[in-house]
């Protein structure tokens, strides 16, 4: 490769490196606001909730508002963790660039070192320091989707009450918590194995090495 040619692939190496940044960075943007949307609708229902807790109007406004809001939390939880998957790819595409960066020279490889780099270059993730299991409950979509989970027990909990009729407050409660619980475990799965897919597609193309 001549001169002239590793000029213009340094150039294209340059402009992918800021499209990628660019991209993570939208990620991060699009997760905040999806998060953001959702709390403020799920906020602005309980403030809607209570305007109609003493009428007769709270049973179907509660049966019409929580379904939709827990469908607009599936959605929202499906698209954080897909936010999720796609900044890990292009952190990934960023990794692979600095590779070769740590080829132009001696000076370079010292600067773009592996092992001051991120995720995947470094091997030591922050996010991991207290195990996977806190990993998974960090990230923005555990934090909606707990709470989306919360929605649907309350739910489950008022329309046993409701449908039992009587004083039925313990068993309306304890069916609300399994739910609550189950659809904990069930996204917590899903997220698990949605990680794990993209780790599958990552480590073969992986540049890092351990840190020294």
């Amino acid at each position: 490769m001549d001169d002239a040619e590793k000029t213009r692939l340094l150039s294209a190496l340059t402009t992918e490196h800021f499209v990628l940044q660019s991209a993570a960075s939208s990620t991060i943007s699009e997760s905040a606001a999806r998060s953001s949307l959702y709390v403020f609708a799920l906020s602005s229902a309980l403030v809607a909730m209570g305007f109609t807790a003493r009428s007769d109007a709270f049973v179907p406004f509660v049966a019409a508002v929580l379904p939709a809001l827990f469908l607009l939390g599936l959605f929202t939880v499906v698209r954080l963790v897909d936010t999720v998957l796609e900044n890990m790819q292009y952190l990934a595409g960023i990794a692979r660039i600095r590779a070769h960066y740590r080829a132009i020279s001696p000076e370079a490889a010292e600067l773009f070192a592996a092992r001051d780099g991120r995720w995947p270059e470094s091997f030591d993730e922050p996010s991991l320091r207290f195990g996977n299991l806190l990993a998974f409950f960090g990230t923005t979509a555990s934090m909606v989707a707990i709470i989306n989970s919360v929605v649907a027990g309350a739910g489950v909990a008022l329309a046993v009450n409701h449908g039992l009729g009587g004083d039925r407050t313990g068993i309306a409660l304890a069916a609300g918590a399994a739910v609550t619980v189950l659809l904990t475990v069930l996204f917590v799965l899903y997220q698990r194995w949605r990680f794990a897919t993209l780790r599958l597609a990552v480590r073969p193309g992986r540049v890092p090495g351990p840190r020294k």
